[in-house]
């Protein structure tokens, strides 16, 4: 019998996984499925990758299932004795992503993303960081922001003044108006809308 190429063989082991050097959290990648197969299976692929783009992953950390359960009427009211019990149970597994790079750990995401499995659920939470003093960048930042959106925000809301509020009466006032509507509008004070 030939033996399996590498490739072929690691996938009947357990997936490779990279040591982490500060462990300072990057990524935790929450998984939900009703299937115990589907969420396992997901999880070595969401590790394989991992492997492969250099980051250090931690998991597959199986996490509290969420039981639902209802119960319904089998017939309509005068069967109410006659009842039945639903049950649905969550499955959950979390991978964490640790020291890596942001641009990295959004590619990993959007493979994943790519490639995602049938009655996988998932949601990330990606954590950035920035270097110390990041309020004078973001102060400056605002005042461009500021800069950029004042003509723009200028277009918006209505503009009171009296010129607008002539040229209203004034519609109201006109033959055309007049003939439409028998003329309520005609008899009200000026200045008054």
């Amino acid at each position: 019998m030939p033996r399996l190429p590498r490739s072929v063989q690691a996938v009947y082991l357990r997936p490779l996984k990279r040591k982490a050097e500060y462990g300072v959290p990057a990524c935790d990648l929450q998984l939900r499925s009703y299937s115990v197969r589907n969420v396992e299976f997901y999880a070595d692929f969401a590790l394989r990758a991992a492997y492969y783009l250099n980051l250090p992953a931690v998991g597959p950390v199986p996490l509290p299932r969420i039981t639902e359960r209802w119960t319904v009427p089998r017939s309509n009211f005068i069967h109410k004795k006659s009842q039945e019990n639903f049950e649905r149970i969550t499955l959950r597994r979390l991978v964490q992503i640790q020291d890596g790079h942001p641009d990295t750990v959004e590619i990993w995401l959007a493979f994943l993303r790519k490639h995602a499995y049938h009655g996988v659920g998932m949601k990330a939470n990606v954590w950035g960081y920035e270097p110390l003093g990041v309020g004078k960048t973001m102060d400056v930042s605002l005042e461009n922001l500021k800069r950029v959106l004042e003509p723009k925000w200028a277009h918006f809301g209505r503009k009171k003044n009296s010129d607008t509020s002539e040229k209203v009466m004034e519609m109201l006032n006109s033959d055309r108006f007049g003939d439409m509507n028998d003329g309520p509008f005609r008899h009200a004070p000026e200045g008054r809308v």
